[in-house]
């Protein structure tokens, strides 16, 4: 790598992290006095920013504020451990199995309450299931029930909701019969779409059950205040059964367009809280805020079950040849962009996030590795010696600037090491999503991916099963279809882990049908006042748990 290549990246992709920050000096003096009335100031109530929100609703929601806010609102069966994300109790005191593994029965807590008072009960798990299957209703995650005996089925409109696999046998057991044996299922169950609701209030609301004076919750919090595109207001629920454990009275969420907006907020200590699903913070302060000698030691850098990639398109010239698809994998410096553009998170070569069941532990050196000559003997073979004759590569992402520096970094790297040029797009999210669905697609686009619940089926089932997921790419690999539908259906542990093992060996390197470029990790901004703070790395905070001091 010669001199003008390191001359020529850092000055294209790094110039927004190296800004002069002079002009946001101030004295210690200034600073201390002004800090100083903002404490003073300082109200008894959590305050966090969301750039938007579109529903809370656990059968419609999608996205990570509305995530966040259901975790508030609704307990699931069950939850995972901060510490290890093992499966633990919630509304659920145990759960036993039966018939090899295709049938789970839970028994619930019988001091759980909605906040009318009213118990909750294995006839709301029951109800909400078939509710959230609905054809009707359209819920986005329905396919996360699929492993419910006749779900699908029901959710095409092709059997009655009465053939679904739960009922309740009593009320506070539920009995949940799968179409295969399960090892999983007792952390996908404490997902959204397993979580009980409140019968009564959605249907004599229809769709305006989730407003404030009609809304039922059975989490630590209960909704009290929404202004669109203001503020909404999470009051403690005095009826939830582990109410005396909740320290934090009121959490304010603040609606804020943008990123820097919310950081000058956070500065001038009108927010708790800023960063990930909070507000990402921006990219052009990371620098300033390590090199700030009071916001750097706010400042917290946490995992996040998340895997950024680029997704090849297999059918469309020239990524439709694997020898190319190699080429491009191992000419792209990842762990270049991940020091000098993102300032943080982790180079990636697999696409499971560990330490998810199933993923790919790094020491074993799967996948691309950064390997410029190599990657030159790979686009030769492949018929473009020195990039000759290489048609122009077209690469696409969602809107952002974190996405959008990446993409820069790409095509300044692969210009260099292939002499191959890339043309750049963007597009806001919806219309992103919907363009790359369509069968023609750029060679490379941006696709991002959270775990909902830490095994590796979230990700490699259901990602890329070729039938039973969107399959972006539209990858057919009989090895591995079987490889994922086996490690599905079976117990044993181990021998899942072997499968997923070389599920993922053939995604990432045998195939190359996609180029896993970091595993996120989650920058905060935390003021001291938050105690016993701490970050999930996938779903919403259990900010159950913390608490303030003055």
């Amino acid at each position: 790598m010669n001199l003008n290549y390191w001359l020529i990246l850092l000055l294209s992709i790094c110039v927004v992290a190296c800004q002069n920050d002079e002009s946001t000096q101030k004295s210690d003096k200034m600073a201390n006095e002004q800090e100083q009335k903002a404490l003073d100031k300082t109200p008894a109530y959590l305050r966090i920013p969301l750039s938007g929100l579109d529903t809370i609703d656990p059968g419609l929601t999608f996205d990570t504020a509305s995530i966040e806010l259901i975790e508030q609102l609704f307990v699931g069966l069950t939850s995972f451990d901060h510490k290890n994300y093992q499966v633990i109790p919630e509304l659920a005191t145990s759960y036993t199995t039966a018939e090899n593994g295709t049938v789970y029965r839970f028994t619930m807590r019988q001091d759980a309450k909605w906040t009318n008072g009213e118990a909750i009960t294995a006839h709301d798990v029951v109800w909400a299931i078939k509710r959230n299957l609905a054809p009707d209703l359209k819920s986005p995650y329905a396919y996360t029930l699929y492993v419910l005996q006749n779900a699908e089925a029901i959710n095409a409109g092709e059997k009655s909701a009465d053939e679904l696999g739960v009922k309740a046998l009593d009320d506070y057991t539920v009995e949940f019969t799968l179409t295969n044996p399960m090892a999983y299922f007792p952390s996908l169950v404490g997902i959204w779409t397993y979580r009980p609701l409140p019968r009564k209030a959605i249907e004599q609301h229809g769709e305006n059950w989730t407003q404030p004076g009609n809304i039922q919750t059975s989490g630590s919090y209960r909704l009290t205040k929404w202004e669109k595109n203001r503020v909404l207001v999470l009051s403690k629920n005095q009826h939830y059964y582990g109410a005396s454990a909740v320290q934090i009275p009121e959490i304010y969420y603040y609606f804020v367009p943008e990123s820097s907006l919310g950081l000058a907020m956070y500065e001038g200590n009108e927010l708790d809280i800023l960063g990930q699903q909070f507000l990402q913070i921006p990219l052009s302060d990371i620098l300033r805020i390590k090199n700030d000698p009071k916001l750097r030691l706010e400042s917290h850098i946490e995992p996040q079950f998340c895997t950024e990639s680029y997704f090849l398109s297999l059918h469309d010239a020239p990524t439709d040849n694997l020898l190319v698809r190699k080429a491009i994998a191992a000419a792209i410096d990842k762990q270049l962009i991940v020091d000098f553009v993102l300032k943080g998170h982790q180079a990636a070569y697999t696409f499971t996030r560990p330490p998810i069941f199933g993923s790919v532990d790094p020491s074993e050196n799967m996948g691309i590795r950064f390997n410029p000559k190599q990657a030159k003997l790979w686009l030769a073979e492949a018929g473009y010696p020195e990039g000759k004759n290489f048609p122009k590569l077209t690469l696409k992402h969602n809107v952002s600037e974190i996405h959008g520096e990446v993409a820069k970094a790409i095509k300044i790297i692969l210009k260099h090491n292939l002499n191959i040029e890339v043309e750049i797009s963007e597009l806001e999210f919806d219309p992103y999503m919907e363009a790359i669905k369509q069968p023609h697609k750029p060679n490379l686009f941006r696709y991002g991916w959270c775990a909902d619940y830490p095994d590796a089926h979230n990700w490699l089932y259901d990602v890329f099963h070729p039938k039973n997921s969107e399959q972006l790419v539209g990858w057919k690999n009989a090895e591995f279809q079987e490889a994922i539908e086996k490690a599905a259906m079976i117990l044993d542990q181990d021998e899942r882990a072997r499968l997923y093992h070389r599920a993922e060996q053939l995604l990432v390197q045998d195939d190359v049908v996609i180029i896993p470029m970091y595993f996120s990790t989650a920058h905060y901004l935390v003021k001291p006042r938050v105690k016993n703070w701490y970050n999930m790395a996938m779903g919403g905070q259990q900010i159950r748990n913390w608490s303030l001091t003055k």
